[in-house]
């Protein structure tokens, strides 16, 4: 779940077509700088212009390496590397969601970094980033910004009701019941996509599947109870009623900035959207806490977040240049710069400085890091999603109950993962 980027289609097409073979650039030259091409898929409004303004440095630093900069919209990067890696002419690096780091190891188009000038600084990183990164004991990328989801709060709100941050699902019903009473403003508002639901899941200490057993575990009786949980939230006294429109995350997100709902679950991809809001125009009115336990006493998100990976079709002298960007722009200056202009979470632990801290969204985000849940590291697993979406609308719509839906996402994840059981 990320943000969309804000580029055309059209402009996309044009600027892919021209930039695509990072590995046979026509434009190096025996005696002169490596061209290496890279495929950001960050926001292009937000964030792009903090990583133009670090290829620069990068570039100034290194008169042997030129950088051709593209930015990809997220929903569409995906797709299109596998098409260009399959056609041997993907970009030489490429910004990775974590979750598409399993089936691109997979098929070889990521060179495997371990040992390499990229991840020199390996020890530096947060170890279970790195763990995300790999992939059949090799380390495929490098974690670039990292996110995961938490509860998130107007302090205002909570403070004029008198209720604290819940612990619990069961304090969260009772803190948005109270929340309606004294302010008259809902006090919770709760997502219908399968990446917010997870959370619920892992409150139950089951996941959609168990990839050491290859075992699915979307329908199990821990999963139930964990999705029951998730739509017992969308009624109740200061419980908003679910959103099945396309526009729900926007609808959810705006309510919160501008203190019409108390409390969302989000990430800190939406930190500097928070700030735009009525809400936050005080920064410390942001409060952020770990998302609530489930009965097994259990509380934690999905890890999320992008790491640099390096296109193994590419020559040589392409994929050293490359992993020198990569080791300049994962370094703890750069992380640094990026946290402080773009406000996303560093991924080493010498980049969270006084001056990246004394930002209350980041600080807030980096107390609840430590409860985040990586990822299975299944090929799959990130297309596991894509059948829950589809299911869990129709259970929050009242389509369809919750048995049903969930035996059919049952069916549809057995059809993505064969060798798995029920």
């Amino acid at each position: 779940m990320r943000r969309g980027i804000a580029a055309t289609a059209l402009v996309a097409s044009f600027a892919l077509a021209a930039t695509a073979c990072g590995g046979s650039d026509s434009g190096d030259k025996a005696d002169g700088p490596v061209t290496i091409t890279w495929w950001d898929t960050s926001n292009a409004t937000n964030e792009a212009p903090t990583y133009q303004a670090l290829i620069k440095d990068f570039e100034a630093a290194n008169k042997d390496v030129k950088v051709k900069y593209v930015n990809v919209p997220f929903d569409q990067a995906q797709n299109k590397f596998d098409t260009a890696a399959g056609a041997s002419g993907a970009p030489d690096v490429l910004r990775s969601d974590v979750g598409w780091t399993p089936a691109f190891a997979k098929k070889g188009y990521f060179l495997p970094l371990d040992g390499t000038e990229a991840l020199a600084d390996q020890a530096k990183f947060k170890p279970n980033l790195i763990e995300q990164a790999k992939y059949d004991g090799k380390t495929y990328g490098v974690p670039f910004v990292t996110d995961t989801l938490a509860l998130v709060y107007n302090k205002q709100l909570f403070e004029k009701a008198g209720v604290q941050a819940p612990k619990t699902w069961d304090d969260l019903k009772t803190a948005a019941a109270t929340i309606k009473s004294k302010t008259g403003v809902d006090g919770y508002w709760g997502s219908t996509a399968a990446y917010y639901a997870q959370t619920f899941l892992y409150g139950e200490g089951t996941d959609t599947v168990d990839a050491a057993a290859k075992k699915i575990t979307v329908n199990s009786d821990a999963a139930k109870k964990g999705y029951g949980t998730w739509l017992s939230l969308f009624s109740g006294k200061g419980l908003h009623k679910a959103d099945t429109t396309a526009d729900a995350y926007a609808h959810i997100q705006d309510a919160f900035v501008n203190g019409k709902v108390a409390a969302i679950i989000q990430g800190p991809w939406e930190i500097t959207n928070f700030y735009k809001g009525s809400a936050f125009a005080d920064k410390n009115n942001l409060g952020i806490a770990t998302v609530p336990a489930g009965s097994s006493g259990k509380a934690g998100a999905p890890t999320g977040g992008h790491n640099l990976s390096v296109y193994a079709g590419s020559d040589s002298a392409h994929q050293k240049a490359a992993e020198k960007f990569v080791g300049f722009m994962t370094s703890a200056k750069a992380q640094t710069q990026i946290a402080l202009k773009n406000s996303t979470l560093p991924t080493r632990d010498d980049a969270y400085t006084a001056e990246v801290k004394a930002d209350p969204g980041i600080a807030g985000y980096q107390t609840v890091l430590a409860s985040a849940q990586p990822r299975v590291a299944l090929p799959e697993y990130s297309s596991l999603l894509t059948p829950l979406d589809t299911e869990l609308l129709k259970i929050a719509g009242g389509k369809e109950s919750l048995d049903k839906g969930l035996s059919n996402a049952e069916v549809a994840i057995a059809k993505l993962v064969p060798d798995f059981s029920k």
